[in-house]
């Protein structure tokens, strides 16, 4: 199939090929799909970065419900009880699920899982896949089913520009797509979005560069409602080398003792296992008063870090720092984006035949501030949940769809970074009211300008960012402001829609 070939309608389509978007297409067997990839299938998705395993209660010391009181306690008030309930019960049954389809996890000599520890959880439960290299076994796995799955066909380097949407019966009608071959609208009744994070709009960043929130925009701009925008997740330990982006560090380092110190070799004054939005500000507050940061695992692993992380190892010894001998210089970066578009447990969102699932959306599970290696399970979970559910949606007749959407605003070199830069110092890992009113006031600007069409849909996205982040006067997990340093008596979501640009919306 050429990429600009159409289906006949009657195929879902899932943008986004990571983890999330290709067990949906593979859970939707042996109903058709089509699944749009920006690169060749197996590249250019975030899974493949992700060093930190899968969450699973399966020591006899753990239990879903232990998992779940963890992950409530990161999401800081803001987790859906029922969600986090049903996605930790699944947790076992979706690793062996991945490890049916041929995903070789870590185990010890009698063949049990091996099972690490990392921050903010009571008890080992990580499931890693060579060590640091479970995304990318993981994406290998299920890459390798989808290309073995007939129902499923992959349109690579096919870009989702737009989704469109019948504005009468707020449903999906197609979505316009681009390759090398030019553009043109598929028509389809059912999109499942699948795009990850947004993380790469700020100036430091564990993601890779294309994780820039193109998902949220397109549902933004086909009418859905997006929550929490202003939860960015900043990991405290990102290599600090002058890479952009940043390779990540994972916490299971500091699961296996690693520590982390000042200039002086002094530890730093908080727990290294606390959650990542503790340990960032702790890092972020040596940083910003003059000093550097460094993981110590000199003492912990010495001479076994190249075997217990070897691409760490790897990226660490490519600039210059060898960690069995010398601390790693660290810096936070944006890494994962805990709230999305709005979806219910079925994944759905508020235009009816579009779905979200993964990175991109809100689902109850993360609330405030993601628990470590609660990401990969949500995505295999809820990707069966979508799957099922867009399987039992009803048809809808398909519609000729002629007009596709004008370009909105170019970008160079120069204004990516400088967007990165604003975002970065308005809504990163300490914000406040002066820097985001002068943020949203720039923004606001280019949509006065050029109007919401007009604008790039990373200007959209930094711009309902940092209404989001000003509008929640209060810090909460992921959210600090410095201005309004204590969390409100009453935990509650931001809500923000293309539509109510001019005015800010607090939901309950």
């Amino acid at each position: 199939m050429t990429p600009l070939q159409q289906p006949d309608g009657s195929a879902p389509i899932i943008v986004g090929a990571g983890l999330a978007g290709l067990m949906t297409a593979v859970n939707l067997s042996p109903q058709p799909c089509v699944v749009l990839t920006t690169g060749e299938l197996g590249t250019e998705a975030a899974t493949g970065w992700a060093q930190g395993g899968i969450a699973a209660a399966f020591g006899p010391d753990d239990s879903p419900a232990l998992h779940a009181a963890d992950t409530m306690a990161s999401g800081a008030g803001l987790c859906d009880a029922e969600v986090v309930e049903a996605v930790t019960a699944a947790a076992p049954t979706a690793v062996e699920r991945l490890a049916a389809i041929g995903a070789e996890f870590d185990r010890s000599s009698d063949g049990t899982l091996r099972l690490g520890l990392e921050g903010a959880h009571c008890r080992n439960r990580i499931v890693h896949a060579g060590g640091d290299g479970s995304g990318a076994e993981i994406l290998r796995a299920v890459v390798e089913t989808a290309r073995r799955t007939s129902s499923v066909t992959v349109l690579e380097h096919t870009h989702a520009v737009g989704i469109m949407v019948d504005e009468q019966e707020n449903r999906v009608i197609g979505i316009e797509v681009e390759s090398d071959d030019g553009r043109c609208v598929l028509p389809t009744s059912s999109v499942v979005l699948a795009t990850g994070g947004y993380g790469a709009l700020w100036r430091h960043t564990s993601n890779p560069l294309g994780a820039r929130g193109q998902g949220l925009a397109m549902a933004a701009r086909a009418g859905a409602q997006l929550r929490d925008l202003e939860m960015a997740q900043f990991h405290p330990t990102s290599l600090d080398a002058g890479l952009d982006p940043m390779p990540l560090v994972s916490e299971a380092v500091r699961g296996e003792g690693a520590i982390l110190i000042d200039d002086h070799g002094e530890p730093l004054p908080c727990d290294n296992l606390a959650s990542r939005d503790i340990v960032s500000r702790a890092v972020w507050a040596e940083l910003t008063s003059g000093g550097r940061v460094y993981l110590d695992a000199r003492k912990a692993l010495g001479d076994r870090f190249s075997t217990v992380f070897p691409g760490i190892d790897r990226a660490c010894k490519s600039a210059g720092i060898d960690p069995a001998t010398e601390p790693i210089p660290v810096h936070p970066a944006a890494h994962y984006q805990c709230g999305g578009v709005t979806v219910d447990r079925s994944g759905r969102t508020t235009v009816s035949g579009l779905w979200a699932v993964g990175e991109v959306a809100s689902t109850g599970l993360h609330g405030a501030n993601r628990l470590a290696s609660n990401s990969l399970l949500e995505a295999v979970v809820c990707a069966g949940w979508v799957a099922a559910d867009v399987r039992e949606a009803p048809a809808h007749p398909i519609v000729d769809v002629a007009a596709a959407r004008a370009d909105n605003a170019i970008e160079t070199a120069e204004s990516r970074m400088q967007l990165r830069t604003l975002l970065t110092n308005a809504a990163g890992v300490v914000r406040s009211q002066d820097p985001l009113e002068a943020a949203v006031g720039a923004l606001s600007e280019s949509v006065g300008r050029a109007g919401v069409e007009g604008i790039s849909d990373h200007e959209l996205m930094a711009l309902l960012i940092c209404r989001s982040a000003l509008g929640r006067l209060e810090s909460r997990g992921g959210h600090l402001r410095s201005d309004y340093p204590e969390a409100a008596l009453e935990a509650r979501h931001t809500t923000a829609q293309v539509s109510d640009l001019t005015e800010f919306v607090v939901a309950g």
